[in-house]
Order: C-alpha cells, then sequence, then structure tokens
C-alpha cells in the first residue's frame, strides 16, 4: 500500500529538491536530495544493500528540519487556557473542522430546533457572538474550513446552518468535500492555528466528544499545520456556495 507522505520542510524555495518528509505514524523520514552515483562514493558507504540508495542533502535543511526529540510529550492545556487564546491572539485564527459529527452540538437546544424545523433562530446577542464581533471589528481574521461528506451528514447539515451565524459576526467559513481533502493529503484531526505560531490540536474520543487541547509550538510541526491551512483555503469555496 502506497504511505502518505507528510512535508517536514525544504530549503529550496518552490524547487521540491532537497526536501525532508515525515511517514505519519511511524517515526521514519523519507529525505530527497540529490543522488550519490559515483561508485567510489558508494563504495565507501556501509553494508548498503542493493534496494538501498544515498542521496546529499545540505546540513541547513538538517539542521532545521530533522527531528530533534526521540519522545514527543505533548503539551496539554485547560479549557480556559484555550478560550483565552481567542482574546489574546494579535492578527488570526484559523481552523479546520473534519468530523462527522460532534457531540457537544447534539446537547445543544438550537440543535434540536434544527432537527424539528430544519433551521435555527440564532441569537446574535450572545456572549459568544459578541467577543467574536468585537474581536472581529479590532481587526482579527477568524476563519475556517469546514469538511463535508457528500452527502453532508445531520452534523454537517447543522454547521452550514450554523455557519450563517458565525459569519454574521465576522468570521469567514469555506468548506470542502472531504474526497478532495484526502487528495490533498490534509489531517484528519481538528485543529486552530494562532497567529501562524501555535497549533491547538483538537483530541475527540470514539463518542465524539473533545478531550485533550495538546498545543504545539515547535516551529517544524506548526510548518505542516500552516501547510496544509494554505492548501484547505485554496481549494475550499463559501458556505453558501454549497
Amino acid at each position: 500500500m502506497t504511505r502518505r507522505l507528510w512535508k517536514v520542510g525544504t530549503n529550496s524555495g518552490n524547487d521540491g529538491c532537497p526536501t525532508i518528509y515525515e511517514v505519519p505514524g511511524t517515526d521514519q523520514f523519507v529525505v530527497q536530495g540529490d543522488r550519490v552515483t559515483d561508485p567510489g562514493e558508494l563504495g565507501q558507504l556501509e553494508h548498503l544493500a542493493d534496494e538501498e540508495g544515498a542521496v546529499t542533502v545540505p546540513r541547513e535543511l538538517l539542521a532545521t528540519f530533522a527531528p530533534k526529540e526521540a519522545v514527543h510529550v505533548p503539551q496539554i492545556i485547560s479549557a480556559e487556557e484555550f478560550g483565552r487564546m481567542f482574546t489574546t491572539l494579535k492578527h488570526s485564527a484559523w481552523r479546520l473542522e473534519t468530523r462527522r459529527r460532534y457531540a457537544w452540538d447534539e446537547q445543544q437546544p438550537e440543535y434540536r430546533q434544527f432537527l424539528a424545523e430544519g433551521r435555527v433562530d440564532w441569537d446574535l446577542e450572545d456572549p459568544w457572538c459578541r467577543g467574536r464581533r468585537e474581536q472581529a471589528a479590532a481587526g482579527k481574521r477568524f476563519e475556517r474550513v469546514r469538511i463535508l461528506d457528500e452527502p453532508p451528514t445531520v452534523g454537517q447539515r447543522y454547521l452550514l446552518d450554523n455557519a450563517a451565524r458565525n459569519s454574521a459576526v465576522g468570521e469567514d467559513i469555506r468548506v470542502l468535500a472531504r474526497g478532495r481533502a484526502w487528495e490533498l493529503g490534509l489531517p484528519r484531526e481538528d485543529f486552530w492555528i494562532f497567529d501562524s505560531r501555535v497549533v491547538a490540536l483538537l483530541h475527540f474520543d470514539d463518542a465524539d466528544e473533545m478531550g485533550d487541547i495538546e498545543l504545539i509550538t515547535d516551529p517544524v510541526q506548526v510548518l505542516r499545520y500552516a501547510q496544509a491551512r494554505e492548501a484547505a483555503w485554496h481549494f475550499a469555496v463559501p458556505f453558501d456556495q454549497v
């Protein structure tokens, strides 16, 4: 089975070489560079098997993008700390929503109205809406891409209705078909990027309840999510064009 590679980084502009890739879910990396073909140089490599090859890459690439720690220790933050990030951000917050349902949504009275009527009377003056509107008025950007199944699930249709509310208070929301998202190699987990420098990775359990919130500040990892953001935002369409 073909493995999906996740680009870690390159120092060659848009040319694509040399580059380091990670094999998600493993501790393996793929390094792309100029092949070593000189027999004398290859002869100096110890135990080079017939199916193996060698490439050359600059020291800068390894120093910048090679993994620095053998074991990743997640940095978990509280819900209160996560909430404060939406008021202390400097310029932008961006989210990718990947799930087919969110248990929290289904506990809300608005969700019950949506099931009964196919629509919701949103309160644009509740504390959340007022806070988001104030932040947007201060020049801060709030953007989301929501991945939709074909056809959308009930929960996703509810969020499409919800998008009108979010849009009314200053968010820019786009949607992307799940098949297209996987073709682009987008992450399969929900996350927020704040000010293009820190990621809040949202962990969900099998019952679709949100649990731990993991803070990611390693520039190499943040870059991966920023690259996913750029691809998702480019191919997604405004929610009201679905």
